[in-house]
Formats: C-alpha cells, sequence, structure tokens
C-alpha cells in the first residue's frame, strides 16, 4: 500500500483512479507557453509520478500548445495499463500565447487529432469540453454547450474519445449536457477559499460524477491564507499539502490534480494523500470558505 492509497479511489467512466493525481500544465515554459528550461526535469517529475502510483494524468494539447503532450509521450510511452490520461478542447493559443476558444467542427476535431498524435495514443480515455464562457474565458457563464457538445459526441462515435467530461461549467450546463449523453466528470476552480461550487460538488457525488478542482491554492486573500498556514503549522505540514488534504476529506468523488515542474514539490503535494485532517483542524478549515 502507497501513501497514494491512503486517499482512496474514484471512478472516471470505466477506469478506477487514486484520488491524488497530477497536472502536466506547468510542464510548458513561463505562461504555459512554449518549451520548458528544463525537459529533462519535466521528463523525471512525469516519471517520478507515476512510479509513486499516480494513475490520473491531467493535460491537453494548447499547453505549450503541443509541447506538454510530448514530454508526456517521451517520458511515459508505452503507458502502464493503468494509467489514465485526461485532455481538454476548446481553447487554442496564438501566436503571442493569448487563450482564445476555439469552439468549431474542424478546430475540436483536430483538437482531439492533435492530442491523440502528440501523446501516441488511439483513443483518448477522457476528454473535457473546456468552455471559454466569461469576459478573460477563464471562468462560467451561462449559454448552451449543445453544439460544441454535439460535436464531441460525434468523435466518441467514431471511436476516437472513450468518455466526456467538461470543464469551467455551470450547473445549467452540466444538466443539459447529462441529457445528451454521459458525463464522467467536471473541472472547476473550488478550493478553501473558493466554494461556489458546494452544492455541485455534493449533487455530482451523489450521481457518481467526479470533479476536478483546478487551482487549489488560488484566490485566497492575505487573511486566508494567514489562517491556512496557521493550521498548516499545528499539524506540521505545509499550506500546501493542508489545502490539498482538506479537499480530499471534503467529498470522495474529488479527484486531484496538482501540478509542478519539480521532482521535490511533487513529493511533498503526494504526501497530502497521507494526511488526515482531525476534526477540529476540518472545522477552522471551513470557516476560511465562508469569510
Amino acid at each position: 500500500m502507497t501513501t497514494l492509497d491512503t486517499a482512496g479511489t474514484f471512478t472516471l467512466g470505466d477506469r478506477t483512479v487514486r484520488r491524488m493525481g497530477y497536472g502536466a500544465m506547468q510542464l510548458a515554459g513561463p505562461g504555459v507557453f512554449g518549451p520548458p528550461r528544463d525537459r529533462e526535469a519535466a521528463v523525471a517529475v512525469l516519471r517520478a509520478a507515476v512510479e509513486a502510483g499516480v494513475n490520473h494524468i491531467d493535460t491537453s494539447d494548447f499547453y505549450g500548445p503541443h509541447v506538454t503532450n510530448q514530454i508526456i509521450r517521451e517520458a511515459l510511452h508505452p503507458y502502464p495499463d493503468d494509467l489514465v490520461i485526461v485532455t481538454k478542447i476548446g481553447a487554442r493559443r496564438d501566436e503571442a500565447g493569448a487563450w482564445l476558444p476555439a469552439m468549431s467542427v474542424a478546430e475540436l476535431t483536430g483538437a482531439v487529432h492533435d492530442n491523440l498524435r502528440n501523446l501516441g495514443l488511439e483513443a483518448m480515455d477522457v476528454v473535457n469540453l473546456r468552455i471559454m464562457g466569461s469576459d478573460d474565458g477563464h471562468g462560467p457563464s451561462e449559454g448552451s454547450i449543445a453544439e460544441p457538445l454535439s460535436i464531441l459526441i460525434d468523435l466518441k462515435k467514431q471511436g476516437l474519445v472513450r468518455h466526456i467530461g467538461l470543464s469551467t461549467v455551470t450547473p445549467t450546463q452540466i444538466a443539459e449536457a447529462r441529457a445528451m449523453t454521459e458525463i464522467v466528470c467536471v473541472q472547476n476552480l473550488y478550493n478553501l477559499a473558493h466554494r461556489e461550487d458546494d452544492v455541485m460538488v455534493a449533487d455530482l457525488a451523489e450521481a457518481g460524477i467526479a470533479y476536478v478542482p483546478y487551482f487549489p491554492l488560488g484566490g485566497f486573500t492575505p487573511l486566508q491564507s494567514d489562517a491556512l498556514s496557521a493550521v498548516a503549522v499545528e499539524l506540521g505540514a505545509t499550506p500546501m499539502q493542508v489545502a490539498l488534504a482538506w479537499l480530499l476529506q471534503r467529498s470522495p468523488n474529488l479527484l486531484l490534480i496538482p501540478g509542478t515542474s519539480s521532482v521535490a514539490h511533487l513529493t511533498e503535494n503526494l504526501k497530502a494523500a497521507g494526511l488526515v485532517l482531525p476534526e477540529a483542524a476540518m472545522s477552522q478549515l471551513d470557516q476560511i470558505g465562508a469569510s
């Protein structure tokens, strides 16, 4: 039994993954654009993650673009039988690195083929449809997603995609999507300081759908950060470890994908899977999101 087993497992479609995974976004260059400063270090992080028991890697071909998936292939192909690679489509990068919507038939179809080619796969385990709805493209906003989702459903029928997920979506959009096809995961912003999706997390857990929070330490105010640090000191852990452990104890359907380009930082993050927070600490931490 590894440390990661302490946090348990959950299902992604017909696959079972450990709840502590790895997010590959930071393997690209600054701003998730261009090549990393140290490609060998990026390869080492991926290999260390899998050796530690990680069997859920989150990525996208618009990280780089193309760079992150090419590094994953270099580091891990041929892939372990239990490894589940999840990608996302629906965005693209321009020459300056800006994030732009990419929702046409050609763009979504091309994105799936780019992921398959750069990862060296014949079919993707899970593809998340990334909605670029808000003014800056990085937050959810209402509006039908039926048209782009129908394209992804068609790619699933072709056998290029095994399972479909959603990213940066509202409850209304999730309901619309579930009426069209099976949805196996939702990836939104959620952490101790950002609890807007509390009800969504619970509803998805009841439905057996994974929720994959991103930015586990993003958007804290100074006071909230101080409160988290105080709990971490009490427990002899780092703030990041405590924040990750809180997510793991928050709901059994939460799958974590903390990212890093450092093996040392990876090791620190993975230790959070074995950190059991006492009830008093959970109560203290719950107050952060309410402040």
